[in-house]
């Protein structure tokens, strides 16, 4: 049996409403896998996942109206896509998936179908995999603790951190109150989350109940 049909464009003998509707509603599919998979690995906005469920059929669209002219089609669906970017703060991660949106688009605005499906299975995969390897800032806490001057912060919250938290990181160390007092910010991830008042419990009865501030690291502008 002859496969080849199935690695060759259905828009082989030019588009037609029929062909149209194929690889309108084939975007379409494809749109709503990838911004699936970015809201399983990212909490960010809403807009962002809607949008990317309906740029592989905006750009495929884009590219069968100019009949396949592959500059044109790409210069117009990358100037649309690339506006997002003027009123809100955009993100290395954010702007790959743009991308794969896009070229996911293209694909399907070309005919090839089957490439498009398989180059998605792929990319999913492989981003799948890659986020779950590294720790989502949406994740992150700064955790903000007020000691006095007279205790050693070295090692000092070490057994607590362990039972709470992975991957803290001091990240700074500043004096507070004229000298008196040492403010210490670290960059760490909660094992569980719900755990999050015991937690300031434990670290209140090392640091004399002074201030503790715990906050998320969502500020990633700075990706690019």
């Amino acid at each position: 049996m002859d496969l080849n049909f199935l690695t060759e464009s259905i828009l082989d003998g030019g588009p037609t409403f029929h062909t149209f509707i194929i690889t309108t509603l084939c975007s379409l599919f494809f749109g709503v896998i990838i911004a699936w998979m970015y809201t399983v690995k990212n909490k960010r906005s809403k807009t962002m996942a809607i949008a990317l469920a309906v740029m592989p059929a905006v750009v495929q669209a884009i590219i069968m109206l100019v009949s396949g002219n592959i500059g044109a089609g790409v210069a117009v669906a990358g100037a649309f896509n690339l506006v997002r970017f003027r009123s809100a703060p955009g993100n290395a991660k954010d702007i790959g998936y743009i991308f794969f949106a896009m070229v996911v688009g293209l694909m399907t605005g070309m005919g090839f179908l089957l490439y498009a499906f398989i180059f998605l299975i792929f990319i999913s995969i492989m981003l799948y995999v890659v986020s779950s390897l590294v720790m989502d800032k949406a994740e992150i806490r700064i955790l903000r603790i007020t000691i006095h001057e007279s205790l050693d912060f070295e090692g000092l919250f070490d057994d607590v951190f362990e039972k709470y938290a992975k991957d803290v990181i001091l990240n700074r160390v500043r004096t507070t109150n004229m000298g008196s007092l040492y403010e210490l910010s670290y960059y760490l991830q909660l094992k569980n989350p719900s755990e999050t008042k015991a937690f300031i419990d434990e670290l209140r009865c090392r640091n004399g109940n002074l201030n503790i501030l715990l906050s998320r690291k969502n500020d990633d502008t700075g990706d690019l």
